[in-house]
């Protein structure tokens, strides 16, 4: 997994797997994912993603039991 943000134009990608791109997705006007062959998740873009509270990422590790 990786993520890429554009500050420009404050866009988030979380790219999820590098299958190929079949299917794209509006989840609404901001939320877009794309889907392969075999119907999993490829990546999800988020527009706004500043703006919408979804970037920076809160990350938390934690450690296994």
């Amino acid at each position: 997994m990786r993520t890429t943000y554009f500050d420009e134009d404050d866009i988030l990608v979380i790219h999820l797997s590098d299958k190929p791109i079949v299917r794209e997705v509006s989840q609404n006007w901001n939320t877009h994912i794309s889907y392969a062959e075999d119907g999993s998740t490829v990546e999800v873009v988020l527009l706004e993603a500043r703006a919408s509270g979804a970037y920076p990422l809160d990350i938390q590790h934690a450690r296994a039991a």
